[in-house]
């Protein structure tokens, strides 16, 4: 039996009606969505990868493979004769030039005492020479008189001159022992600077034997442990990760056309592959300043040849929520899909 007429138009209508609604839905630009998620997308972490900062041979290995640590616990040592040995010998060179200055500090004194000296003789010559110059003027007075003889005046003149050379060499011996102070004011300052140097020098040793201890940089997990006891490493060769999987975090890489209502704060749901019906929560944090491609050694020439548009994904970073216990089973590489409710449908 046939339906009747205004039964088929009202079925024909309603069924062009959902065609067009669904045309519609379908047609709209993918960033309308109220919710934008992705399935490239992994738990990161910034984790610190540990290196001696000197060479040697390792010593000691004092951690296991997925062991927690924290922030300065030591994790392996080196063997540290030799920086022993180069401190030990650049303390006895802050030692040998802190006596140095000991002896030119002595040596200054003494000298300031030698000047003493040799001024209080130019002040004794001064007043023989006065003297000297007196007997000269009144043995040359008496003899022009008549009342003195020439040899007591010749003998005056001869003592007057030995006066003045004498006072000339003591005025002499004293300006050298006050040019020698200021040479040993300048050697001072040159085994002062010795002494600076020889405390760098130490310095620097006490440093380079610190680091044959080698201390976690912060708290977390142990990985990728390479290192062996009796091994020699090289300054700057990895022996270990340090994972903070308390400050994990998702990057997902989301495709341009998604990001157009993706702002910090929004909310996110996130689900995990390795824990089927944990669902996280978390905030956007910030969308990354360029496309992993523009970071490539060797960019892509899109301005020569033939061009095919490819669309581009951006990193987004977005951070756990606190207090969530199933955080903690999260683990670097883990991927995971996440929904970023933009609410861009409802606008």
């Amino acid at each position: 039996m046939a339906l009747p007429r205004q039964i088929q138009i009202a079925t024909v209508s309603l069924v062009a009606l959902i065609a067009l609604g669904a045309l519609a839905y379908l047609n709209q630009p993918e960033a309308e969505a109220a919710v934008q998620s992705t399935d490239n997308a992994y738990v990161r972490a910034d984790f610190t990868v540990v290196a001696p900062q000197v060479s040697g041979r390792v010593a000691q290995v004092l951690v296991q493979d997925n062991q927690v640590v924290q922030a300065g616990t030591l994790l392996a040592t080196l063997d540290d004769r030799d920086f022993v040995v180069a401190l030990d010998s650049a303390r006895a060179q802050v030692q040998s030039s802190e006596a140095a200055i000991d002896s030119l500090q002595a040596q200054q004194a003494r000298q300031q005492s030698v000047i003493r000296e040799a001024r209080a003789s130019v002040a004794a010559d001064d007043a023989a020479l006065r003297l000297a110059r007196a007997d000269t003027a009144r043995y040359r007075n008496l003899a022009a008189d008549g009342a003195g003889t020439v040899q007591a005046l010749q003998q005056a003149e001869a003592r007057l001159a030995i006066q003045q050379a004498g006072r000339d060499r003591n005025a002499a011996t004293h300006e050298a022992a006050r040019q020698q102070l200021e040479i040993l004011r300048a050697d001072l300052q040159k085994a002062r600077a010795v002494l600076a140097q020889a405390r760098a020098a130490q310095a620097a040793a006490e440093l380079n034997l610190s680091y044959t201890r080698v201390v976690a940089p912060q708290a977390g997990m142990v990985g990728e442990r390479s290192v062996r006891v009796g091994a020699f490493v090289g300054a700057g060769k990895p022996l270990m990760v340090v994972v903070p999987l308390d400050a994990v975090y998702v990057e997902a890489n989301y495709r341009e056309t998604q990001l157009a209502h993706v702002r910090p704060g929004q909310p996110v749901r996130i689900k995990v592959d390795a824990l089927p019906g944990v669902v996280l929560r978390g905030r956007v944090d910030s969308v990354a300043p360029a496309s992993s491609l523009s970071y490539a050694p060797i960019a892509p020439q899109n301005a020569t040849g033939n061009f095919t548009k490819i669309v581009q994904r951006l990193p987004t970073r977005i951070r756990l929520d606190p207090a969530q216990p199933e955080a903690a089973r999260l683990r670097v590489g883990m991927s995971v899909e996440p929904e970023i409710e933009t609410g861009a449908g409802g606008a």
